[in-house]
Parts: structure tokens; sequence; C-alpha cells
């Protein structure tokens, strides 16, 4: 089961990777990497040795390069590790590392890390609980875990995985904040703050930028449009601005210290 989803993300990512380098397709990404890092800020240090989980094109690696020691930006895709490379060639970066691997059974030593982050992983991932234990495992005592995620707001109505597996068929399950923070703790980290924002998206780049298939598209368009007019919630939250259709994800911030 797990071989098989790992087969689906380097499919869909493989697809993708050359979108993470369009501003125009990825606003949403890039709006929130600054948020991301600020809320990071307090937790960085010269001497960090930090890993980021499930890096996709390490946009949070190369944000951070100049504020810590090195970076190890780990994915499964190589074609978004591979877009990662030549931007972090382009921006000069030279202390970050490109590794290909599982973000399920890390190719590290326990006790490695100063910092370990992960951003957008777990909504994607077969099997978050393992992702994160593998997070604590490689972090050192009181090392900074920090997780940014799309979250399920608690009463939310309808069933945004649905939608989201007809944008992308890798797609996993998005989590509650609870559910993340029972993750954190189970693998013997601390929690310490956390941050969550409702972020309102427009809904053509996001298909875009997926590649979704055009029969899959126009059933989400539709669908949102059915709620708008009343039909049944989709959790997508739709909404209509200048005459585009959007929709709204939530954002979560998460830090925890290691045990």
């Amino acid at each position: 089961m797990t071989v098989f989803h790992d087969e689906k993300v380097v499919r869909e990512f493989s697809k993708q990777a050359a979108g993470f380098a369009d501003p125009r397709l990825n606003a949403a990404f890039t709006r929130h990497l600054d948020d991301l890092v600020r809320f990071m800020d307090p937790e960085l240090d010269l001497d960090d040795n930090v890993l980021e989980v499930a890096a996709g094109t390490a946009l949070v690696s190369r944000a951070i390069a100049h504020r810590v020691r090195h970076v190890t930006a780990l994915d499964l895709t190589p074609a978004m590790l591979a877009e990662g490379k030549r931007e972090a060639d382009r921006q000069g970066v030279t202390n970050v590392t490109f590794t290909r691997g599982d973000a399920a059974a890390l190719p590290y030593l326990d006790r490695t890390f100063t910092l370990v982050v992960t951003r957008f992983s777990l909504h994607q991932a077969a099997d978050p609980e393992a992702v994160v234990k593998e997070m604590a495992r490689v972090s050192r005592p009181g090392a900074a875990l920090i997780i940014a995620d799309l979250v399920r707001p608690e009463g939310l109505a309808g069933d945004p995985d649905r939608i989201e597996r007809l944008r992308d068929p890798s797609h996993g399950t998005v989590l509650t904040a609870e559910r993340i923070a029972d993750l954190v703790t189970a693998a013997g980290a601390e929690v310490k703050r956390t941050r969550s924002v409702d972020v309102v998206r427009p809904l053509e780049p996001w298909l875009e930028l997926s590649r979704t298939p055009a029969d899959a598209a126009e059933r989400i368009r539709r669908e949102l449009e059915d709620e708008l007019s009343g039909g049944p919630a989709t959790g997508m939250r739709p909404s209509r601005e200048d005459g585009e259709l959007h929709f709204t994800h939530t954002y979560l911030f998460h830090h925890a210290s290691a045990g």
C-alpha cells in the first residue's frame, strides 16, 4: 500500500515540479514562506544542522540556508530535487545538500540534526505517524521540530479530501491540528507553540499546478459552483472574488521540542 502510494507521489510531483518555479502557479507556497520563516526564527542558529523532510524543491531550505550552518533537503521525487538544485545554484546557495529518500524511513542515525522541518507533507503521506516519529528520532534532544501543513478545521462540513484527490491522486488525508499534536506527543516531543491562518486561494492556478485532467477539473469547478448555489458542502469553503472561483485552506505552523 505504501509503495503504491509513493509511486503515485513521484508520478504526480514529477508532473508538477516545473510549476513550483512559476510564481503565478506557486503563489500560495511562496506568499506564506516568509510567515513560516518568521515562525521558525527563534529556533534558527548559525550552528544548526537542519533537515527538511519531504522538501520538494527545498523552498524552506533555501530560505533559511543563510541563517544556519547546513541544510539537508530530502524528498522522494527526483524531479522536485532537481528543480530545487537548479534554483539553489541560480541563487548562489552552497550549503544545501539535496538527497533522495523516504520521509517515513529516514536514512540517518538517531540524534543527527539540531532542527527538523517539514512543510505541506503530512497530508500527502501514506503514514504521517511514521513521518513524525522519524523526524523525532533523528533530532537531538531539545531540537526544534517544525511542522507546517494543511489542517482540517474542527466541525468542517463536507469532505475536502475527496476534492483534493480529484485534483491530485497522490493526496492522502488532511489532519486536524489536534491529530498532529497527538502524533508529535506520541513521538516523544513536547508541543511548544502553534499558529494557524486561513488562506483564500484562486482555483485555476491550483488546478494548473497539479496538471489536473480536464474532466476532473471541470467536476471540481461544478461542485464548488453547486455549493455556492446552496448545494452540498465540499469541505473546500468556496467563494467568488472578482468573478473567479476561490477556495480556502487552513495552514498550521507547529513547533515542538524533541525529547
